[in-house]
């Protein structure tokens, strides 16, 4: 026999023993490492929930699953209740929070005035809530008497009663577990009197982060003793991880995000502190478990946990409530009021087929030349199934449209056409995630739009047709949209000096309604009014300087 022939698989079986050996070797050394982080430490979880908007039952959640939208149904606070109990009983060193934007987005939230609120969050395991930006819909006073009815502490930095400089609710809130000290800092968007309608706000003053937010993590770190230090904030992902990467948050160790909706299934790191942010619609939950030891961090993992219904049964408590807070409004809210052929969404960065709906109806109804809404984050799936149009009801139109003003009309010119769309790419596209606005660009029937979401502010606009023609800077064009109850009359939109305002007799639900009834079954779909080529069709998401992926 030839022994160089017999010597190379001997050598190869050797060598795959020899590479098994050292792979098992590591496997068992890493494992062990990663223990040894953890003898004799205390573990505390914190559970996270973010902008659910209203949202008392399961419902059609989008996913972006290998280069596919797909729908599943997720969230419903029932069985959001029995996830916490389930991670509290694995370890009951737990803290659960929520960042903001939990009493509106809904019809049964809007109809109540967020009233329906208190009975149910009081009952669920929340130690911890913060005031998001669309807490002020119902004004003040309403704001804070739901807020309190949760008889959980609510914690705010920089809102403040506008007449004598008070602080609404407290800054800070502390926990001291198994010896270690946490930290807990509130901060809510300052630009909350810009970005809802200004009336929604009035009483209530805001602070901006160079206003005290420094001053308060070094009491709070030095006075209070803390061991870990986390801001739970309300103002978007892309100022979130500006501020990670801000000397503000040196003594930070976890920001906790909330505001845009995103779905971030790992810790993005900044320069000082890591971010979280754990989507919308109580469809998910950031979990994040901490290792200390001698008050340090030594070990730590994340998790974004989908509230899947058929893994999390409705805890029956919870669910009694919700289902005796929606009785009141439940007739009027479960009517069909028109069907649809093709799915119902709004996740998509530039166009989407839900706002392509809303729009044309407004333009069907007004006889503008043009129909703008607003950038919204909200509207859970409307999903055909089986071949057969899917229902659409009035609690659909509300998570759609979670405001109902009359609509507005008026004159512009297509210079100030232009300007405007300058001005709102630059709030959703900014390469400095400080001038972000938050939400997605605003949607518009009537006019194709093709930008580029790259390039400066006051450039990005490449063309602008109206009527199949290129819009001209000197040409009038009539406009409609929403009221914005504390705007100048002449503001529509956030667009200035519009000219033969007329405010009509009827609101942008009536208006939808009756679109439905006249063209149901409606087929809305991507039809190329907005499109930016950097972006593409299906864009869910611009976060500059991360590898960050809706998915």
């Amino acid at each position: 026999m030839n022994f160089k022939k017999r010597i190379k698989p001997i050598l190869l079986l050797f060598s795959g023993v020899l590479g098994l050996s050292l792979f098992t070797s590591c496997l068992n050394a890493e494992g062990k490492n990663k223990n040894s982080k953890r003898e004799n430490t205390t573990k505390i979880t914190i559970l996270q929930t973010a902008d659910i908007h209203g949202q008392l039952d399961t419902h059609p959640e989008l996913f972006w699953e290998n280069e596919e939208i797909k729908f599943k149904n997720r969230g419903g606070l029932a069985h959001i209740q029995t996830l916490f109990e389930e991670e509290r009983a694995k370890n009951p060193n737990t803290i659960i929070l929520d960042g903001g934007d939990l009493i509106q987005g809904s019809g049964y939230a809007a109809l109540s005035e967020g009233k329906i609120f208190p009975d149910i969050i009081k009952n669920m395991d929340y130690d911890l809530i913060v005031p998001g930006n669309w807490e002020v819909v119902y004004g003040k006073q309403v704001m804070m008497d739901v807020l309190q009815g949760f008889e959980t502490p609510v914690i705010v930095q920089n809102m403040f009663h506008e007449r004598d400089k008070k602080e609404l609710f407290p800054p800070y809130w502390t926990k001291e577990i198994e010896g270690v000290k946490l930290g807990f800092i509130g901060i809510n968007d300052p630009d909350v009197p810009v970005r809802q309608n200004p009336i929604f706000s009035e009483g209530i003053g805001f602070s901006g982060l160079d206003e005290g937010v420094q001053e308060l993590i070094q009491k709070v770190k030095t006075e209070e003793k803390v061991d870990a230090l986390f801001l739970v904030t309300h103002f978007g992902i892309f100022k979130q991880i500006e501020l990670a990467n801000n000397p503000i948050a040196k003594d930070v160790d976890y920001i906790f995000g909330n505001d845009t909706h995103e779905r971030v299934p790992q810790p993005i790191e900044g320069k000082y502190a890591k971010v979280t942010e754990p989507g919308a619609f109580g469809s998910f939950v950031g979990k994040l478990n901490l290792y200390f030891k001698d008050g340090k961090i030594v070990d730590e993992e994340y998790e974004l946990m989908e509230v899947d219904p058929e893994k999390y049964a409705a805890n029956p408590e919870i669910a009694g409530l919700v289902k005796e807070a929606k009785a009141p409004y439940k007739e009027h809210l479960e009517t069909v009021i028109g069907y649809t052929e093709t799915p119902l969404y709004r996740y998509l960065t530039v166009e989407n087929p839900m706002d392509n709906m809303i729009t044309d109806a407004a333009r069907w109804k007004t006889g503008a030349d043009i129909s703008i809404s607003n950038g919204f984050r909200f509207g859970n799936p409307i999903v055909p199934k089986n071949g057969e149009a899917a229902p659409i009801t009035r609690a659909n139109l509300w998570n759609l449209l979670p405001v109902n003003e009359k609509v507005k009309t008026g004159k512009a010119s297509g210079k100030q056409i232009k300007e405007w769309l300058e001005n709102e790419m630059h709030n959703a596209f900014a390469q400095n995630s400080t001038e972000r606005f938050g939400g997605w660009l605003v949607r518009f029937s009537g006019m194709e739009v093709d930008f580029n979401s790259q390039n400066k502010k006051g450039e990005r606009i490449q063309s602008v047709t109206v009527k199949g023609e290129e819009m001209q800077d000197d040409e009038y064009y009539t406009i409609s949209a929403c009221v914005r109850p504390g705007d100048p009359i002449d503001n529509l939109c956030r667009m200035p000096n519009v000219k033969d305002v007329e405010v009509k007799d009827y609101t942008i639900h009536e208006l939808v309604e009756e679109y439905l009834q006249k063209h149901s079954p409606v087929s809305p779909k991507l039809d190329g009014r907005a499109y930016c080529e950097y972006l593409g069709e299906k864009s869910f998401s611009t976060v500059p300087g991360t590898d960050y992926k809706f998915q």
